[in-house]
């Protein structure tokens, strides 16, 4: 089972073009300010069993001949080794069937902390973007692309372009 705290099937705030956002449960940071704390509680949100939400996932992606981007938010996506294995089958999946699309993932992270992670490795190595570090209250800036602080950077994984 993963607890999903929301679903957007036709996003284009977060991430390129239109995306399939899928925010998870759960997060320990409890940064002042977020966005999203009723994603805070791991037992919050709605359960799915994995595989029935990763289709639903999939469907939506390609849903009426307009292909999505994928991002993934919370909550925190890496802070529990059940959410790390299910993005992992999630992120596997999608680009088996739909190779070209983007990934986009938002974690409270630094890139230096989990950069060497192994349990992260196939993740960091499959998606294109990675929006890292806490939001920080003091450092808002609404105006940002893709993040709500100047802290937190974008970072192209596959070209290693940084964007502050």
């Amino acid at each position: 089972m993963i607890n999903i705290a929301g679903l957007n099937k036709n996003d284009v705030v977060n991430g390129e073009g239109v995306s399939v956002s899928v925010f998870l449960q759960g997060c320990h940071f409890h940064c002042p300010g977020c966005h999203n704390p009723e994603a805070w509680p791991e037992d919050g949100g709605q359960p799915y069993m994995e595989q029935e939400f990763i289709n639903i996932v999939l469907k939506a992606i390609g849903a009426n001949g307009i292909m999505r981007n994928l991002s993934i938010l919370g909550g925190e996506p890496l802070d529990t080794k059940n959410k790390i294995e299910f993005i992992k089958q999630l992120i596997y999946q999608v680009k088996n069937k739909y190779p070209n699309i983007k990934i986009v993932l938002w974690t409270g992270y630094e890139y230096e902390e989990i950069k060497n992670r192994v349990d992260l490795k196939y993740i960091l190595s499959n998606i294109d973007y990675l929006i890292d570090g806490p939001f920080k209250i003091e450092e808002r800036d609404i105006t940002l692309k893709w993040r709500g602080s100047r802290n937190q950077k974008i970072r192209n994984l596959k070209t290693g372009e940084i964007e502050c």
